[in-house]
């Protein structure tokens, strides 16, 4: 009874977790009948099959009977499987559909069997007959699984959100009827039911039995109780009382061990051998067990005695049955039984979900039956779980799809198949990043391009129909891409940094290649914004760079982020007239934004795995990878162990008992419908006019962003097997910058989600109340971190100096509070930053001499010490965190750097971000660059003036004098040592001077570059290139008055006159940038009138340039005000905190907790009395300690839990991703088709062919080169020749180096000649009747939506220019 309350206790507690944390909706009453009726029916029959009849057969028979609870599932699965036949098939066309039907019969007469062959062998016994009732009611409750049901009543019986509100009953309501059940069959089999009530504590009690021998007979066949031999002797045996016990753990053990590692088998889709192998096996192997130990058994009876207690060993059948076991006629039925179990659960061995889907995809119950466990196994795993993946694109299907594609109207609006494919925008930000970073991100792009391309040809040149498929485009945004000589230069230039990226986009090519490429010149568009580059990479993807201009768009990441998702999302998705809502609906859940760095770097493998969470889960919003730090110095040592820890256990136990509360935006993938919430895009528009929301909204926009998706119900998610590297600052002064920007702005948003907690709870299935107290929880400990890490240091103090606490306390406090009053003395940066150094310093040295004292306290106090445990229990706890990543375990070795810069982290840190929380700029990268001027006359890039210094001595400032007053009137000074200035003022006939030099100089300097502008562009050249370009770019009136000035300026400096050219001759344009010489020879083009008129309402409304220079005072002081109010605050929180454990330290002696563990024993003799005095002295827990005991230790615990948890997880999802080709004979490979060798893996094979090293020469299968003189002519002819044809497209490799391998025998390529054969064979078989293969490629050619296609081009679905040649834009 207790074995069968245990998986209905887990139903209990599973339901409670899902209705608290997940929504759901009311049942409807017809379901909830259905569903009871079905589970009481079912709780009976097994309380009449385990009462009844079990008890009254042997443990063989009884044991084969188990393979014979099928019956209504067989029946059931008949009339749907002939119900489906007759609908969907003509028998005469398939040849299999009459034999699968007499299969399905026979299958349920086989389990109607077993009504009648106990019942008839045992004829004596009328109380086998219950068996027909004990297996018809069993198997109602697998009906869900096997009915035939229409549409409409499928969609009812689907009852997901309302199902576990009907087992939160119903698991309380099967345990009363097995209750009553069993109390019922009692009553009616001994006629009183007082001894179940009485005598239940005795039965868990050492007692005695009375057992009588009755020997059966030997002889004959008969097995009629009354023909058996009373031996007339009886014996008392001792029963110990936890034997029921020990059977109650062994079974429930037993069954949930059974139950998690089958289910874990059909997450990681290894289902056939892990799963339904070991179902079918299950009955057959403990039968050959079974009857082993029973003839063992009846060979000597004491022979399991010290296993087993001899009164609960196995009722063995008789022996003249177990020695011709094999030829008893029940064993040929049972064998009936299995077969036939194993034909209705044939669905198990090919399962159709996706890799780690979720237990309700998987199964239909919600837990599992203990008495039944392998047939529960079987039939409660669902049959209809998803889409078959693994078929193959049939003739007749394709063309019968071709034909009602045709038939559709171009506006049709139901779901397109294409809509459902995976749709990539990588969209990266970029600014001031240097060549070696932009190269890991170009390397990480193209990798991504060659990983598509080869997916993209087996999916439509071979036929497979991947899962894993996806299209790729890929969008850089430039912030501040232009440079001008002056605020009012109407035609600025592209700086270093775009030009960085043009050059090394070959270089980057080459490296992932192995081989040189030279790509086509990017396409120069000019836009509302600035201007547009596009490249096609060799894998015939796209990669389009977005030029912003600050004085026509706003900058930084925010409205970068804004502009694409308004781009990709709403200007290329739902602007489209052409679609219906529910295509778009479909294409925006398959739709995603992967946002990057303009110096990441991961592998393709990154980007699966965070797809494929996405397609796990609808309602996931946002994923993000395990983020690694590059770099080099001890503060990457120090950021590698911090982010590694806050990966390890941050970011798994958010994702484990809630979401992840950032995900970072340099790498991290977004879902477009997710995005396109009203509440979460339109909010994120949101232009900062409050001190809050530049601290909130602009100082950390990816933790916002994912704040937003939490509030509207989204969940984001975290998958450590996801990899990627960033670059991370190696300076002190950057890296406190970065913080500064960072703590506020974290604080902000979780203290956001705090104050939304009670609607954030109610709309998000994944946020309940326990993760709202753990981020409460850490909010606080990060508020209080510099008061308790002060309280740390004095109590180390005291332990390693053996102060008093008084002195700690005041050494502890200088530099603190000098430091405190750097912060509000000077507003700069640089000295806060100074004394922070210096600290950080010293304090690195005093960490060093507590790790000693520790030490040397732990000696003294021993382990168990409180400061000792607690120490040694953190070190523990990261080492075995470690060592449970044994790819990062590398990080641990950087712990120490850790452990010394935790003042300097976590106090220090703490305080100037508080302090300096007005300080809204991002503090890294922040100078602007601008190239100086070259002596080569082709170089473009002008020099911009310099920044006229504005401040002098910061002594003068900080004495209250302005930055001009430089005179006084009393001075004196010592040589050049110093100079005392009295009563200051202006020296104003200098400055005004000097101010007049400064301004002529610059007017000289911007004429200059005018001329220069003029002299640079030739106009026969120019007119040449409008021509090949059809460009024709009229110059404004802005560029006019230029060339006006210029050509006045040659007259003064040249001294010419009429032999000047004239402004008209000089078609100066105002997009100069387009002739840059990086950028010469590609070609120009012009966007749409649509996108255009997109991109000027757009600007208009949200991405206009902010003029807040009236604002900028006013928005000042507002975040003064906010900073000082928080760091009185701060300062107060922290300031009292310290005070109420400081004093009650000094008081410990009254206030403290007796430590249990580690005390001491001292002995004392008095010799008067002749007497030992023993005393035990125990170590006090002090206040601080209590703190740490109390908080932080319970956060530890709670984080090194969710880790435990999310390793599993990991781990599941590595093992779902891993191919291990498992053989039981080694010929086994060898035996396989070139076809069934090529459907393992088709991706690497395509790799392998499109590979561009080698493919234009003949390096693969080359040959030594003898010496020999050689002919220079027709070598450099051969030469040049090979470079005009070299081949710098995967697709135009894969035919070049498969026609190689096929038309020459002897060549010996990366791929076997016998493979190629097999793809020319698919290839052949995907070939169509005349008319369809150019039907087909425009179908192919429709995936990503096309940069803006014109009003004249007609409507083709999905358009991609990835797969076209770039005649069009």
């Amino acid at each position: 009874m207790f074995a069968f309350f245990v998986p209905q206790v887990g139903t209990f507690i599973r339901s409670m977790r899902k209705l608290i944390y997940k929504s759901w909706k009311r049942p409807d009453p017809i379901i909830f009948v259905l569903v009871a009726v079905s589970e009481s029916l079912m709780t009976i029959g097994i309380a009449i099959l385990v009462y009844i009849v079990l008890p009254r057969l042997d443990s063989v028979k009884a044991l084969m009977l188990t393979n014979a609870v099928c019956f209504i599932p067989a029946v059931l699965a008949f009339v749907a499987n002939l119900l489906h036949k007759l609908q969907r098939i003509d028998f005469r066309n398939d040849p299999h559909a009459i034999p699968m039907l007499m299969l399905d019969l026979l299958s349920v007469l086989a389990q109607a069997s077993a009504f009648v062959v106990w019942p008839l062998i045992y004829d004596y016994d009328p109380f086998l007959w219950l068996v027909v009732a004990a297996v018809i009611l069993i198997s109602c409750g697998w009906w869900e699984n096997f009915a035939p049901l229409n549409e409409r009543f499928q969609k009812l019986v689907r009852f997901e959100n309302s199902r576990y509100l009907i087992y939160l009953f119903l698991s309380l309501w099967k345990c009363l009827v097995f209750f009553t059940s069993m109390v019922a069959i009692e009553w009616i089999r001994v006629g009183e039911i007082e001894h179940i009530f009485n005598k239940f504590t005795e039965s868990f009690q050492d007692h005695q039995i009375n057992v009588t021998e009755v020997t059966p007979q030997i002889s004959g066949e008969s097995s009629i109780i009354e023909d058996a031999i009373d031996g007339g002797g009886g014996a008392t045996i001792d029963v110990y009382g936890l034997t029921p016990v020990w059977v109650f753990l062994i079974n429930i053990f037993a069954t949930y061990i059974c139950y998690i590692v089958g289910k874990w088998a059909c997450k990681i889709n290894v289902q056939g051998f892990s799963y339904s192998f070991p179902i079918n096996l299950t009955v057959p192997v403990c039968l050959s067990v079974l009857i082993a130990m029973c003839g063992q058994y009846m060979a000597d009876n004491c022979a399991f005695r010290h296993t087993i207690p001899l009164h609960m060993f196995f009722n063995s059948p008789p022996i003249y049955e177990l020695r011709d076991f094999i030829f008893q006629q029940h064993v040929w039925i049972w064998l009936l039984w299995l077969l036939s179990q194993a034909w209705i659960t044939r669905h198990t061995w090919l399962p159709k979900c996706e890799k780690l889907a979720t237990t309700e995809k998987l199964f239909v119950r919600p837990m599992y039956e203990p008495f039944l466990i392998d047939q529960d196994l079987a039939l409660n795993r669902r049959v209809d779980d998803g889409a078959d993946w693994r078929d193959e694109i049939e003739d007749n299907d394709f063309i019968q799809d071709i034909d009602e594609i045709r038939s559709r109207p171009p506006n049709f609006a139901e779901p397109h198949p294409d809509d459902s494919i995976t749709r990539i925008y990588a969209c990266a930000t970029m600014w001031h990043e240097t060549k070696e970073e932009m190269m890991e991100f170009l390397k990480s792009i193209f990798r991504l391009d060659e990983d598509q391309c080869a997916r993209r040809t087996v999916r439509e040149q071979l036929g497979f129909n991947l899962p894993d498929y996806y299209e790729l485009e890929t969008h850089i945004f430039f912030d501040d891409a232009f440079v001008r000589v002056s605020q009012d230069d109407p035609d600025p230039l592209v700086n270093d940094f775009v030009r960085t990226l043009v050059s090394s986009i070959d270089e980057a090519a080459s490296v992932v290649h192995e081989v040189n490429i030279r790509l086509r010149p990017p396409k120069k568009i000019i836009t509302p914004y600035g201007g547009r580059l596009v490249w096609t990479l060799p894998g015939k993807t796209k990669m389009i760079a977005h030029l912003k201009d600050k004085k026509k768009i706003r900058a930084k990441k925010r409205w970068s982020q804004v502009m694409y998702m308004y781009y990709l999302l709403g200007h290329k998705l739902m602007e489209r007239n052409d679609i219906s809502s529910d295509r778009k609906d479909v294409i925006g859940e398959n739709t995603f934004i992967l946002a990057l760095d303009g110096d990441i770097d991961f592998q393709p493998k990154a980007l699966h795995i965070l797809v494929e969470l996405m397609k796990k889960n609808k309602n996931l919003g946002a994923a993000c990878g395990r983020i690694h730090p590059l770099g080099s110095g001890p503060l990457v040592w120090y950021q590698m162990f911090e982010y590694a820890v806050g990966h390890w256990l941050q970011k798994a136990t958010e994702h484990v008992i809630g979401c992840v509360l950032c995900s970072p935006g340099c790498f991290s993938l977004f879902r477009g419908k997710a995005l396109m919430d009203d509440g979460v895009m339109r909010k994120y528009t949101t232009k900062s006019s409050e001190a809050r929301h530049y601290v909130q909204y602009d100082q950390g926009e990816d933790r916002w962003l994912c704040t937003l998706l939490l509030q509207r119900g989204y969940r984001v998610e975290y998958a450590a097997a996801s990899d990627a590297f960033t670059h991370c600052p190696e300076g002190f002064n950057e890296f406190y910058n970065q913080r500064r920007r960072w703590m506020p702005s974290t604080t902000a948003n979780i203290i956001d989600l705090l104050m939304s907690a009670r609607h954030t709870i109610k709309i998000n299935d994944n946020i309940s109340r326990g993760y709202i107290y753990y981020q409460f929880l850490l909010l606080f400990g990060t508020i209080l971190g510099p008061g308790t890490i002060f309280l740390m240091l004095i109590g180390a103090f005291v332990a390693v100096f053996q102060w008093s606490q008084w002195t700690s306390f005041l050494w502890n406090a200088i530099p603190l509070g000098f430091f405190i009053l750097t912060c509000v003395l000077f507003s700069g940066d640089n000295i806060q930053l100074f004394v922070a150094g210096i600290l950080s310093g010293i304090y690195s040295l005093v960490m060093m001499a507590v790790l000693i004292g520790v030490v040397l306290q732990t000696t003294s106090d021993g382990w168990l010490a409180p400061s000792s445990l607690f120490f040694f229990s953190m070190v523990g706890g990261y080492i075995v965190t470690a060592f449970l990543h044994p790819k990062e375990i590398h990080c641990l070795k950087f712990g120490l750097v850790y452990y010394v810069t935790i003042p300097a982290m976590y106090m220090l840190l703490v305080i100037y971000s508080v302090f300096n929380m007005n300080n809204v700029s991002w503090g890294t990268r922040e100078v602007t660059v601008v190239s100086k001027p070259e002596n080569n006359p082709n170089s473009a890039t002008p020099a911009a003036p310099k920044e006229e210094k504005k401040t002098k001595n910061w002594i003068i400032r900080w004495c209250g004098a302005k930055p001009e007053d430089t005179t006084g009137a009393i001075e004196f000074s010592l040589a050049t040592l110093f100079k005392c200035v009295f009563c200051t003022h202006m020296d104003a006939e200098e400055d005004k001077q000097l101010s007049e030099i400064n301004k002529s100089l610059k007017e000289i300097q911007e004429r200059l570059y005018r001329i220069e502008k003029v002299n640079d562009i030739d106009v026969t050249d120019f007119q040449q290139t409008r021509r090949k370009t059809a460009a024709t770019i009229i110059a404004t009136g802005a560029a006019m008055n230029i060339a006006a000035d210029a050509a006045s300026d040659l007259h003064i400096l040249r001294g010419r006159s009429s032999t000047s050219p004239s402004i008209q001759s000089l078609n100066i344009i105002e997009n100069s940038w387009l002739e840059d010489d990086v950028l010469q020879r590609g070609e120009v083009e012009f966007l749409f009138n649509e996108e255009e008129e997109f991109w000027h309402g757009l600007l208009d409304k949200y991405l206009h340039p902010i003029d807040d220079t009236k604002d900028k005072a006013r928005v000042a002081q507002d975040l003064k005000n906010l900073r000082d109010k928080m760091v009185l605050a701060f300062f107060m929180i922290n300031a009292l905190f310290v005070l109420v454990i400081f004093l009650l330290t000094l008081n410990r002696d009254v206030i403290h907790l007796q430590w249990p563990f580690g005390y001491s024993v001292n002995f004392t003799y008095m010799d008067d009395i002749n007497l030992i005095w023993i005393e035990k002295e125990f170590l006090q827990l002090e206040p601080i300690g209590i703190v740490f005991l109390s908080v932080f230790a319970s956060l530890i615990a709670i984080q090194l839990v969710g880790m435990l948890i999310h390793r599993f997880q990991t781990f599941t999802q590595v093992v779902a991703n891993t191919v291990v080709n498992l053989s039981l004979w080694k010929t086994r490979a060898e035996k396989l088709t070139e076809d069934e060798m090529l459907e393992r893996n088709p991706v690497e094979v395509a790799k392998q062919l499109q590979k561009l090293k080698g493919v234009d020469d003949e390096k693969e299968n080359a040959q030594e080169v003898q010496p020999a003189r050689r002919k220079t002519v027709v070598w450099l002819d051969q030469r040049s020749r090979k470079q005009r044809d070299t081949i710098n497209d995967l697709d135009t490799a894969f035919q070049r180096r498969a026609g190689k391998i096929i038309d020459n025998k002897d060549y010996k390529g990366p791929i076997r000649r016998d493979t190629v054969m097999a793809i020319q064979r698919r290839k052949s078989r995907m070939i169509r009747p005349s008319g369809l293969i150019g039907f087909e490629q425009n179908r192919r050619n429709s995936r990503l939506i096309d940069l803006d296609p014109p009003p004249s081009r007609p409507s083709r679905g999905h358009q991609n220019l990835a797969f076209q040649e770039d005649s069009t834009i």
